[in-house]
C-alpha cells in the first residue's frame, strides 16, 4: 500500500474523516444507512477518479462532495418512486430543502464536533447489544471495513455485515435519533465500555486463529477514538482516565513479544523497549483524569498503570499502592476479573500464599485461563510442582490466542524441567 499514494490518500480518508463526514451527512438528510452507503461509495470513486487525475489539493472535501450529491441524487429518486406510487403521500424530502447537487465547499469545520459525538452515541444506543454497538463504532465512527471489524473479532464477513445491517435497520424502524441524549452519563459509560472492548481487542487478540498477540491496528484505531471523545468531553474525568488507561497499556506493545511472537510477560519485559513519548501522553492525560471531581474504574486502572510505568522494574513497583487500589475498585465496579487482578497484585505484595488463597476465594473463572495460570505460578512459588502442572494443563485447555497458548506450554515444560 505504501507504493500506491492514492491508495494511501483513500484510506486516510477513510480511517480519519469518513466518519465525520458520514455524521455531517446523516445529521443534515437524516438518514444514517443511507449517508453510510453515499460515503463509501464516494471512496470507492475516489480510487479510479485520483488515478485518472491526481490526488486533489483537499481529499476530504472532494469525499465530502460526491457523498453529498450522490445522497441528494438518493433521496431525490426515492422521493420521485413515492410519488409515482402514492401520489397522495407527502414527499419524502422536498426539491427545495435538498438544495443543489453542483459541488458546494465542505460546510464549517465548527459544525463537526457536536456531529461526531452524536454519531457514536447512536451507535452506542441502548437498544442495540454490545456486539452491534462495537461493530457500528467500528464501522461508521471508525471508518474500518465489514472485513477488517470481522477478521479483528473471529468472525466471519458475512456474519459481521449482517449484524451491521440489523443494528442499521433497528435504528432506522426505531426511528432512534442522531442527537446528544439527556442522560450523558449512562450513554457515555456505554461507550467507554465499547471503546475499551475494542481496545482490549487489539492488547490481546482473542481469535482462535490470531496470528499475532498484539492487533496494533485495533488498539490504535480505540486510542485515536477516545482521543476522539476526550476532545468532545473534556470535563470527563473518566474518558481521559480511558485515554491514559489505553496510551499507558500501549506503550508497551513492542516490548510484549519477543523476536519470534512469543508472549513476554509483564515481569520480564525489556522497560527499555517501552514508548517513552506515549508514557508521557498517558500521564498528562492522567493528571487532567484525577483533576476532575469523582472517581471511577477507567481512572482506577490508569493509576495502576502509571505506577507500573514509573518503576523501573517488577521488583521496584509499588505493589502495596496497587493492591490497595483494587481493593477500592473492588468494592466500586465488583467482577471475577478485577478480583483475578486484585489475587495476582496481593500475590506479588504479600507472597504465593496469600495470592493463592484470593485465588481459590474466587468463584466461576474455573473455564478461563488466566485462573489456572495465575494459580499455576502461585504452586511453582510454593515448589508445589505437581500442583503447578496440572494448573498450567488446565489453563491449556481453555486458552485460545496462539502466543498465549505458546508461552503456557514453555511454563509447562519449565515447570517439568524441560529446558527451552
Amino acid at each position: 500500500m505504501t507504493d500506491d499514494p492514492v491508495g494511501v490518500a483513500v484510506t486516510r480518508v477513510a480511517r480519519e474523516e469518513s466518519g465525520r463526514l458520514l455524521a455531517l451527512l446523516a445529521a443534515r438528510y437524516d438518514d444514517v444507512d443511507l449517508a453510510d452507503d453515499c460515503v463509501q461509495e464516494a471512496l470507492l470513486k475516489a480510487i479510479g477518479a485520483w488515478r485518472r487525475t491526481g490526488i486533489p489539493d483537499n481529499p476530504t472535501a472532494w469525499i465530502h462532495t460526491v457523498a453529498r450529491n450522490a445522497m441528494v441524487d438518493a433521496l431525490r429518486r426515492r422521493a420521485a418512486d413515492r410519488r409515482r406510487l402514492a401520489s397522495a403521500a407527502r414527499d419524502l424530502v422536498a426539491a427545495d430543502e435538498i438544495g443543489p447537487s453542483s459541488p458546494e465547499p465542505i460546510v464549517d469545520e465548527s459544525a463537526v464536533p457536536d456531529e461526531r459525538l452524536r454519531l457514536m452515541f447512536l451507535c452506542c444506543h441502548p437498544a442495540l447489544d454490545l456486539s452491534a454497538q462495537t461493530a457500528l463504532t467500528l464501522r461508521l465512527v471508525g471508518g474500518l471495513t465489514t472485513a477488517e471489524i470481522a477478521a479483528a473479532f473471529g468472525v466471519t464477513e458475512a456474519t459481521l455485515a449482517q449484524r451491521i445491517v440489523r443494528a442499521k435497520r433497528k435504528i432506522r424502524q426505531a426511528r432512534i435519533p442522531l442527537r446528544v441524549p439527556t442522560d450523558l452519563d449512562d450513554r457515555v459509560a456505554a461507550l467507554l465500555g465499547v471503546l475499551y472492548l475494542i481496545f482490549n481487542e487489539g492488547y490481546l487478540a482473542s481469535a482462535v486463529d490470531a496470528p499475532v498477540l498484539v492487533r496494533v491496528d485495533l488498539a490504535a484505531e480505540a486510542i485515536r477514538l477516545t482521543e476522539t471523545l476526550a476532545m468532545l468531553l473534556p470535563d470527563n474525568g473518566e474518558v481521559a482516565g480511558l485515554l491514559a488507561l489505553e496510551l499507558f497499556q500501549h506503550s508497551r506493545a513492542a516490548a510484549r513479544t519477543d523476536d519470534g511472537g512469543g508472549l513476554v510477560t509483564l515481569d520480564c519485559q525489556d522497560r527499555t523497549r517501552w514508548d517513552t513519548g506515549m508514557i508521557g501522553r498517558a500521564q498528562h492525560h492522567l493528571r487532567e483524569a484525577v483533576a476532575r471531581p469523582g472517581v471511577g474504574p477507567y481512572r482506577l486502572q490508569a493509576l495502576i498503570a502509571g505506577i507500573h510505568a514509573r518503576a523501573a522494574g517488577s521488583a521496584d513497583t509499588d505493589w502495596g499502592v496497587i493492591v490497595e487500589i483494587y481493593r477500592i475498585l473492588e468494592r466500586l465496579t465488583p467482577g471475577r476479573f478485577v478480583a483475578l487482578n486484585s489475587a495476582i497484585a496481593l500475590a506479588m505484595h504479600e507472597g504465593p500464599e496469600a495470592g493463592l488463597a484470593a485465588l481459590d476465594r474466587i468463584d466461576g473463572l474455573d473455564t478461563h485461563h488466566l485462573w489456572h495460570a495465575a494459580r499455576a505460578e502461585q504452586y511453582d512459588k510454593l515448589d508445589r510442582r505437581e500442583e503447578s502442572v496440572e494448573s498450567f494443563s488446565r489453563a491449556l485447555e481453555f486458552v485460545r490466542n496462539p502466543a498465549e497458548r505458546r508461552h503456557l506450554e514453555r511454563r509447562l515444560e519449565q515447570v517439568r524441567g524441560i529446558e527451552w
